[in-house]
């Protein structure tokens, strides 16, 4: 004879949400082995690349300074020039030379025409890369609202 329990206990209710939490773990794990492999695969690429002598990079960057001062005196370098010389000397120094780069300096103050001028200059003279050089310590002053 058996005692037992008349009570029937129904079966567990099967659980309608899925559990996150071994899902988080899988995924976080294969994050660290992915954050762990991904720098070892990118340095065991072994290339053997070709040598080339056109390509040696410059030893200075080749570059010459203008600036026109608030009264539109033109300057190469240090030196004061008149018009006539600065374009001489330009068309001297671009003359086979495309890569070197200008360095234009202009004041606040200095005439636009003359800024325009010396830059047709020096596109006349073969020389094409400009740069503008400008002060990095003073924020641009904001244009008036117009009505």
């Amino acid at each position: 004879m058996s005692f037992g329990r008349l009570e029937r206990r129904d079966s567990p209710k099967p659980m309608g949400e899925i559990n996150m939490t071994p899902l988080i773990d899988v995924m976080l794990v294969l994050l660290v082995i992915f954050m762990i492999a991904a720098p070892l695969m990118s340095n065991s690429l072994r290339l053997d690349l070709p040598k080339s002598e056109a390509a040696t990079p410059g030893d200075t960057p080749q570059f010459i300074a203008l600036a026109v001062a608030p009264d539109g005196a033109l300057y190469l370098g240090e030196e004061k020039l008149d018009a006539a010389t600065l374009q001489q000397r330009l068309k001297t120094l671009g003359a086979g030379r495309p890569e070197l780069e200008v360095q234009l300096r202009a004041d606040q103050a200095a005439p636009y025409g003359a800024v325009a001028q010396l830059i047709g200059w020096c596109q006349a003279a073969g020389l094409h890369r400009m740069a503008f050089v400008t002060d990095a310590d003073t924020a641009p002053t904001p244009l008036p609202k117009q009505p």
